[in-house]
């Protein structure tokens, strides 16, 4: 039952994901007549509010009320300022609507993977399997865009929107475990900046925190020039959104599994393997630039992303109590998943003006200092 709503849950929220991540810019460029430079602005404006939202808003939301609360609340608030998006028609209008729906909307992110932690503590729940249903979610969003943006236009895309929001909302009134439906009895609330002070003074931490912030900062040409890469290409449109679910695909298969293939394995181990996977990805890009070999590499996937991600949800997890996950998250969130990909897409973006697979390439600028932070530290730390 627990996983359940879990899995329920990352499959909801990812599908909203997987429409705003990948198709929100296109989606202002011809439903809201911005221009690319516009739309670009937005987007980025978007995603350093994003990143301070979850770093301060999320754990004090967290530290105040029941994470389920926190969650369905973030749901309604985020369906309601998406609605704001149909009258917006001026830039200014757009650029506000679109700064106060990252105010909320991806603290979504943090709460869902705080709960899977606390769920991970006391329940014991398999959340590699649950976090798959995510994966799949995402996958799911891409074809129906896919599908109905060729029906309907890109108007579809703020509607499907709107639908994977109403699936969320559903969701949320589910059965919710009761782990997650209050704090630790007995104790007292935890002061958020007291927090935040424990956590950057626990050395370990912060050596995981940095090394995952690494390892996920390296996806930044990837999630912003992949596609415009393979159009460079001269790859269809159509199959483009089946090279990049290939990506998805192998991500879901390695949620499955990475339990049984990482059950006892230490996450210095499995960050060494992301390292490792991650710099061969991107130097294979580089070195050959086809559409075969792009697509070959998105097997990688499953290692760059998923093992890195595995390996610092089974840290925090194992390593920390109960009252520190979730600002644990908030600064995951805020600078593995936020800041380090909008400061590494502007180095993309450079070195793409050069060259397209400098920018693939430079992102080991990345991978390597993480491997060495590993090599130097896994035994003074035993992470």
């Amino acid at each position: 039952m627990k996983s359940r709503w879990l899995s329920l849950n990352f499959f909801a929220f990812f599908f909203t994901w997987g429409v705003f991540l990948p198709y929100w810019t296109g989606w202002l460029v011809s439903a809201k007549g911005l221009t690319v430079f516009q739309a670009g602005a937005v987007m980025g404006t978007g995603m350093f509010i994003r990143a301070f939202s979850t770093l301060f808003l999320f754990p004090a939301a967290a530290r105040r009320f029941p994470i389920a609360g926190v969650m369905k609340a973030g749901v309604v608030l985020s369906f309601i300022i998406a609605l704001l998006y149909i009258p917006a028609g001026s830039y200014t209008a757009i650029l506000v609507v679109t700064a106060a729906l990252n105010v909320v909307y991806p603290n979504l992110l943090p709460a869902m993977e705080t709960s899977a932690s606390i769920l991970i503590q006391k329940d014991r729940i398999n959340y590699s399997r649950s976090r798959a249903y995510g994966s799949a979610g995402y996958m799911v969003a891409v074809l129906i865009i896919g599908a109905v943006t060729a029906l309907f236009g890109n108007e579809a895309i703020l509607w499907t929107m709107f639908a994977g929001l109403l699936l969320m909302l559903g969701t949320q009134y589910t059965a919710v475990p009761v782990s997650l439906g209050h704090g630790e009895p007995g104790k007292p609330p935890q002061k958020r900046s007291g927090a935040f002070r424990e956590l950057v003074r626990n050395r370990g931490f912060l050596i995981v925190l940095t090394v995952s912030v690494l390892l996920q900062g390296a996806h930044a040409s990837y999630y912003n020039y992949g596609f415009v890469y393979l159009e460079d290409l001269g790859v269809a449109s159509f199959t483009i959104g089946l090279v990049l679910n290939v990506a998805i695909l192998f991500e879901i298969l390695f949620f499955g599994i990475a339990d049984r293939l990482f059950g006892n394995t230490p996450a210095s181990r499995m960050f060494l393997l992301a390292a490792a996977g991650s710099t061969l990805r991107w130097v294979l890009i580089f070195l050959m630039p086809t559409v075969w070999m792009f697509t070959l590499t998105q097997v990688l996937h499953a290692a760059s992303f998923g093992i890195a991600h595995v390996a610092f949800i089974r840290y925090i997890s194992e390593k920390l109590p109960t009252r520190l996950i979730a600002p644990a998250q908030a600064l995951y969130a805020a600078f593995a998943m936020s800041l380090s990909t909008a400061f590494l897409t502007l180095l993309g973006g450079a070195l793409y003006e050069v060259k397209p697979g400098l920018s693939f390439l430079g992102m080991v600028i990345c991978t390597v200092p993480a491997a060495l932070i590993v090599f130097s530290t896994k035994k003074r730390f035993s992470y």
